[in-house]
């Protein structure tokens, strides 16, 4: 984009304004430009996209390097299915996960791979829920609203305000455990290496794992049911979801027929009493986009590029010590998360010493300027921005994202 020195700015857009719009729309909009580019704190990102999900693209993407030969035809050929498998195969190889593990690409992004899973195993046992923001708080909605397992097993409820933890040590091993890994509304993860799950555990653990997957280290071992989407950490399409099961879980759906709760069909991951193993080999459920596999598999090479799952942990670990380092440096903004044990490194979660009101003309500002894009808080939480962290986001533009962040909070709070 063409850049004027703050002056010259000023003078081009008097000039070419006062001659097509009126004498007081142009006096107006000429005393904007000078504001805006006159207090212009430095350079903006490069990449002004900090939403957190779907999330920006990994650096150097581009759509037209998409493989093509799969667009058009069935996803059950055998180019179809050799794709998803392909995806399934690297997906299982860069996390790390256990060889007796299974992986599955599933419809309806993390939201369907998790409901998959409720609405397949729960009710064999007393359950624990746990959870501290909004998405946590639906599991549990729907847990007792919608499949009603009160009327059958004892639901406990662990909750917590945003921006804490609930005590985790109180739930049970011997009784399946729901929760998720990233509070991604609240910017609030459970602890490194989920110590608080046994491991002679009895019951299941059901993570949804959506903005944490290949951001954090996932304690395989300890999750019996896991979930995810493309469209966050590695920046791909929406839709599509991620279900990873352990022998456990496996075990479970084999075992256990939960009565009277019909199934749709995209929810259906049994036949005849037995795992329905082609899910997990590339017989998707429903049909696929293939150009969203094709996205995904792309954003895996990207991946691996950079150093595979440590070395993206390694850069949104990067991305939130520069945050960091900008709130210690200044009081009038601070983490939603206060325990640095349990802050997320990708929905960095932001309070602001605003109004409710002086926050959303913050947020407006800087889409204004395009500095920064998507940055308000969930509608569920407090009045608060969440800046995403995860790696596709480069570690520059989160750099230069923080001066621009103390120009717009100097002009909302002197307005």
């Amino acid at each position: 984009m063409l850049r004027f020195a703050p002056r010259v700015a000023t003078r081009a857009a008097v000039a070419f304004q006062s001659s097509h719009v009126p004498v007081g729309v142009a006096a107006t909009q000429a005393l904007t430009a000078r504001w805006m580019s006159a207090a212009a704190p430095g350079p903006k990102p490069a990449n002004p996209e900090f939403s957190s999900g779907p999330c920006k693209k990994h650096p150097g993407y581009n759509i037209s390097n998409l493989p093509t030969a799969v667009l058009g035809r069935s996803h059950r050929s055998k180019l179809g299915k050799e794709r998803l498998a392909f995806a399934i195969n690297e997906t299982k190889r860069m996390l790390g996960i256990p060889d007796d593990y299974l992986v599955g690409i599933v419809p309806a992004s993390d939201t369907g791979a998790y409901e998959m899973a409720m609405w397949n195993m729960l009710g064999a046992k007393d359950i624990d829920v746990c959870h501290w923001e909004s998405f946590g708080k639906g599991w549990f909605a729907d847990a007792v609203s919608h499949l009603k397992l009160r009327d059958t097993v004892d639901v406990r409820e662990h909750t917590a305000g945003y921006g804490e933890l609930p005590d985790l040590t109180a739930t049970s091993k011997d009784r399946d455990i729901c929760f998720t890994f990233n509070g991604t509304t609240s910017g609030v993860r459970v602890p490194d290496g989920c110590d608080w799950i046994a491991d002679d555990r009895t019951g299941l653990t059901l993570c949804d794992a959506t903005s944490a997957v290949f951001a954090m280290n996932m304690p395989w071992e300890k999750l019996d049911v896991t979930t995810y989407s493309w469209q966050k950490v590695l920046g791909g399409e929406g839709a599509h979801g991620m279900l990873i099961l352990s022998p456990r879980a496996v075990e479970r759906l084999e075992s256990y027929t939960p009565e009277n709760r019909p199934l749709p069909k995209i929810f259906r991951l049994t036949k005849k009493g037995k795992v329905e193993a082609g899910i997990f080999k590339g017989a998707t459920i429903n049909t696929p986009s293939m150009m969203a596999v094709e996205d995904y598999i792309d954003a895996l090479a990207w991946a691996e590029s950079v150093g595979g799952t440590e070395g993206l942990i390694k850069i949104s670990n990067n991305n939130l010590a520069v945050v960091e380092k900008f709130v210690a440096e200044n009081d009038w903004i601070d983490f939603l998360a206060k325990d640095p044990a349990v802050r997320s490194n990708t929905s960095v979660c932001l309070t602001l010493d605003l109004s409710p009101e002086q926050i959303k003309a913050f947020v407006a500002l800087l889409e204004k300027e395009n500095v920064a894009l998507d940055i308000g808080g969930y509608r569920d939480a407090p009045p608060s921005i969440r800046i995403w962290c995860g790696a596709t986001v480069e570690t520059a533009d989160v750099e230069a994202l923080m001066p621009w962040l103390k120009w717009a909070f100097d002009e909302v709070k002197g307005n």
